[in-house]
């Protein structure tokens, strides 16, 4: 029964319009109103969205062209510190040559000084042995004038006190010595 009463409605309401097709004053008003909208929408906020974008982009780029160029300072930071780096390592390594050349150096400037040290040292030695040999040598010929002396007196039978005589007498005594020790020797 429903249904038939709404048929029935509908039936006798022919000439009221049909829910679903809107009034033509409707449609004009709300194509002004649309027509209003975009005008506002293209005249205030689509230049504001725009510029909004443009800068948003040179933002981006300007941040991409800033990393880049910060990329390129890093990379030529680098360089700079490889640079720097393997200067430093020839430095050391330099400095490392130059002190063994002048460890080298003291040491054959100590070695030469031992050297002469010893040679000086050797050389003392033997003119001390020379001395000490002379000395002996000395004394010796004294003592053994002596006893020469002694001896020869005894022999002799007369003293042989006079020191002129004495001494001629030692003194041909060792020229004799050295002459027959030199024979020897040869």
């Amino acid at each position: 029964m429903a249904l038939s009463s709404t048929v029935l409605f509908l039936a006798e309401d022919e000439k009221a319009p049909l829910p679903v097709v809107p009034h033509i004053s409707e449609v004009i008003l709300g194509l002004i109103a649309f027509g209003i909208l975009v005008w506002v929408l293209a005249k205030f906020v689509t230049p504001k969205f725009e510029a909004l974008y443009a800068e948003r982009t040179a933002k981006i780029e300007g941040g991409i062209e800033k990393a880049e160029q910060a990329q390129v300072e890093a990379e030529a930071a680098l360089q700079q510190y490889k640079a720097q780096l393997a200067e430093a390592r020839a430095e050391s390594a330099r400095i490392r040559d130059d002190a063994r050349a002048e460890a080298e150096q003291i040491k054959e400037e100590l070695r030469a000084q031992a050297q002469e040290e010893s040679a000086r040292i050797v050389a003392q030695g033997q003119a001390q042995l020379e001395a000490q040999r002379a000395q002996i040598v000395a004394e010796l010929r004294a003592e053994l004038g002596r006893q020469a002396v002694e001896l020869a007196s005894r022999v002799v039978g007369e003293s042989l006190e006079d020191e002129a005589r004495r001494r001629g007498t030692v003194d041909r005594f060792l020229a004799e010595l050295d002459s027959v020790s030199a024979t020897v020797k040869s």
